[in-house]
């Protein structure tokens, strides 16, 4: 669940049949250094119809830039991040030479990134201005990349195509503009070239660069797809496609070869971190295809997701999302009133928070809400809970967890002998289900966490 606005739609007569064309997207990993970006462009020479590529600023970039973004870090850490942030970059070009056209465009870049990054930031834009260099650096490099594989590649601005509002730090795509702006200035390039831009950048009407929150890569890429209607999107990272769970967690996690759109948001949404959550929207509102594979292991294949419903019932992969925080608002009110949970939620709009999941009982109601650790500002805000408060009394707790149980046609009557089984060995602070028949989540100390997910991944779904 969300307070933010929609997006708008596009409109659907602009482009009824689909292209031939793929939007392609490289994570921070897939473009680490020049040996990553080099297996990356073998991806991209080997189909013809990808032609625009979004990638991500370097592995390990975008920590220094949120860090820089801090007014309480000191002169000295201050130039230790530039200096990580100019090592990742001189790094790869030590691997390389860059053509004029792009050695011009990537100096003036690094440049304008040292003047800013010395500054102590004050406004949210500076801040998206500041993290959108990492993209914009990386940009340069893999366009060269692409070029001594003999490609004609370019590197293309993204900010001159993905429109969105002025919400800096977790902006919304205006889609109409995007879909514009594309038909104008970036489809009459795709025959002849293949176009290296940024994800995770975008700007508002008045020209300044905005951002689409941490990991907006994915869901740049799938905008930029709609926006050329394009017939899939291919999202390379570091795994071969999405899994039951994570490997990491559980030997015996595999590989899930396909998904339906809804399955795939739940599994997104509620962690399981190879996606970003809103990528699924463009795809399924245009039914754009997703596919997700390893850079690493391009021939190992990998998921799609696709339109059509899963022929596969039950519970099909349990993710977790740490570190969320469970707000409680309590009020005697509530009890056999009306307005109540729509003041709430008025508030939680006006600060841009978005809501996973909501209870209710008869004069309280339990939300939980995401507190990721390297954000550039936090998800709670004190004066929203100050707000809050001059009606009901707020309680925080914080160290959480969100397991959720990921499927199609979940019903709990199903599973639920084995599922209390498992759980009655944890403390469960929250349950929910119902509001949708593809998840089944609860609430869990962070420190128990990890055991939760084994045991139901080890009970449920391993054979």
């Amino acid at each position: 669940m969300t307070t933010q606005s929609a997006p708008q739609t596009v409109p659907k007569t602009e482009f009824s049949a689909k292209s031939d064309y793929i939007v392609a997207k490289f994570g921070g990993t897939s473009v680490a250094n020049f040996e990553a970006m080099s297996r990356c462009s073998e991806i991209i020479v080997a189909d013809k119809s990808v032609r625009i590529v979004a990638v991500s600023a370097s592995a390990g970039v975008t920590n220094h830039l949120v860090a820089l973004c801090k007014s309480s870090i000191t002169p000295e850490q201050r130039q230790e991040h530039i200096d990580g942030v100019l090592a990742i970059q001189h790094a790869i070009l030590d691997e390389l030479s860059l053509d004029a056209d792009l050695a011009v465009g990537f100096n003036e870049t690094l440049k304008a990134f040292q003047t800013l990054a010395l500054e102590t930031l004050t406004t949210d834009q500076q801040h998206d201005e500041l993290l959108s260099f990492g993209e914009r650096l990386s940009s340069y490099l893999f366009a060269q990349v692409l070029r001594l594989k003999g490609l004609n590649a370019d590197r293309f601005d993204v900010r001159k195509v993905l429109k969105t509002d002025s919400q800096f730090g977790k902006a919304t795509p205006n889609v109409k503009a995007t879909a514009q702006a594309a038909k104008e200035v970036l489809i009459p390039l795709l025959d002849e070239q293949v176009i290296v831009t940024q994800g995770f950048v975008g700007s508002d009407e008045f020209g300044q660069t905005t951002t689409l929150g941490r990991g907006g890569s994915d869901y740049s890429a799938a905008l930029l797809a709609e926006a050329i209607n394009a017939k899939s999107v291919h999202i390379w990272t570091d795994v071969v496609g999405i899994f039951s769970t994570d490997p990491r967690l559980c030997a015996k996690a595999t590989p899930i070869a396909r998904l339906s759109f809804d399955e795939a948001a739940e599994m997104a949404t509620f962690g399981a971190k190879v996606l970003h959550p809103a990528t699924i929207l463009p795809a399924s509102r245009s039914h754009i295809n997703v596919f997700v594979g390893s850079s690493r292991e391009p021939e190992r294949g990998g998921t799609w997701i696709e339109r059509e419903k899963s022929q596969q019932p039950g519970i099909r992969a349990v993710t977790q999302r740490k570190n969320q925080i469970l707000l409680t608002l309590k009020s005697p009110e509530m009890l056999l009133a009306s307005g109540f949970l729509a003041r709430v939620f008025t508030i939680l709009s006006e600060f841009n928070i978005s809501v996973d999941l909501v209870t209710t009982s008869e004069i309280s109601v339990a939300i939980t809400l995401d507190n990721a650790p390297n954000a550039s500002r936090p998800e709670l805000e004190q004066a929203c809970l100050d707000k809050l408060a001059e009606f009901c009394h707020v309680s925080v707790e914080n160290n959480l967890t969100l397991v959720a149980l990921i499927g199609s046609e979940i019903q709990l009557r199903q599973h639920e002998m084995n599922l209390m089984n498992v759980l009655k060995e944890f403390n469960i602070r929250l349950i929910c289900h119902g509001a949708s028949k593809h998840n089944l989540c609860f609430l869990v100390e962070q420190g128990e966490s990890d055991n939760v997910v084994q045991a139901i991944h080890s009970r449920l779904l391993e054979v």
